[in-house]
């Protein structure tokens, strides 16, 4: 492997000055053997996947437990309305992440980044930023490739799954590869999208799983639209000049103890947190029956 760990990533990219995507595209080239055209190829099949979830859950889905549908539908109308309160940037990422978010619940197709439950935080940054900055459809290849380069890292280093880690170790990781992307996206150094990976996922450490009646529906799915704004804001602050005080790394390292000290109530068993609440169960109840003693 080219690189291990976030701060071999930076100081490859700027050693060869280039962007974290390139590092990331010649690490694929280095792993797979596949040629560079080969592994654009493969990524911008994840993009068209990425981009039909998004609009066919703006047109409004529903899932099957009924549990979840048609609030993307509800945040596009009312930024329509011209009154939001939190900038239209960033209801238009959370829309698109509630949308992709919503298609998953209903049993489409999504791309995992990097897993289903935590499937709308990037491309609702993603597709939000196309608006915003315009890039080409190979600049947004490029997006994916610089997320992927971060969620490696946390992958290979602490976890990105639920069950070991809580929702930190999901939406937390999904949104810091969301906000260090956006920042190259958006022209900033490799050093910033290591910084708003660091700031991205400090404010999400210590997120738990409790999906109630153990889908991937709630709170899962409100989860991504928060990890998109947070990935929003933290991007804004890493191209702002603010920097984490903690290196990125022991951030990841933080997350990965945090989530092993969790106890297992708390990590996708859906025995704790909100999944235990009278009214979880009564929904729990209501779509499954109720349990035999």
């Amino acid at each position: 492997m080219l690189f291990k760990n976030v701060a071999e990533l930076v100081k490859l990219a700027d050693e060869n000055n280039c962007r974290i995507s390139e590092i990331m595209v010649r690490q694929e080239i280095d792993v797979t053997g596949l040629t560079r055209e080969e592994i654009y190829s493969r990524m911008e099949k994840n993009l068209q996947i990425m981009e039909s979830a998004v609009i066919r859950g703006l047109e409004g889905v529903k899932s099957r437990s009924g549990l979840t549908g048609g609030a993307a539908v509800l945040i596009k109308e009312y930024i329509k309305k011209g009154k939001t309160l939190s900038g239209e940037g960033i209801l238009d990422a959370v829309s698109k992440a509630v949308a992709t978010n919503e298609v998953n619940a209903a049993m489409g197709t999504i791309c995992a980044t990097p897993t289903a439950g935590s499937a709308g935080t990037v491309p609702g940054v993603l597709f939000a930023a196309k608006d915003i900055l315009n890039p080409t459809r190979e600049q947004m290849v490029e997006f994916l490739f610089t997320a992927g380069a971060f969620g490696l890292v946390v992958a290979n280093n602490a976890s990105i799954s639920g069950a070991a880690g809580g929702c930190q170790a999901e939406v937390g990781t999904a949104a810091g590869m969301a906000s260090a992307a956006l920042v190259e996206m958006a022209g900033g150094t490799p050093q910033q999208s290591a910084d708003a990976m660091a700031i991205t996922l400090k404010n999400m450490l210590g997120l738990v799983c409790d999906p109630v009646a153990g889908l991937v529906e709630v709170p899962c799915v409100k989860r991504n639209a928060a990890g998109a704004s947070n990935a929003m804001i933290s991007a804004d602050m890493a191209l702002a000049g603010v920097t984490s005080r903690i290196p990125c790394d022991e951030v990841i390292d933080a997350m990965y103890r945090i989530g092993r000290a969790m106890p297992a109530s708390l990590r996708e068993t859906a025995e704790g947190g909100l999944a235990s609440t009278p009214t979880a169960k009564k929904l729990e109840e209501q779509i499954f029956g109720k349990k035999k003693k």
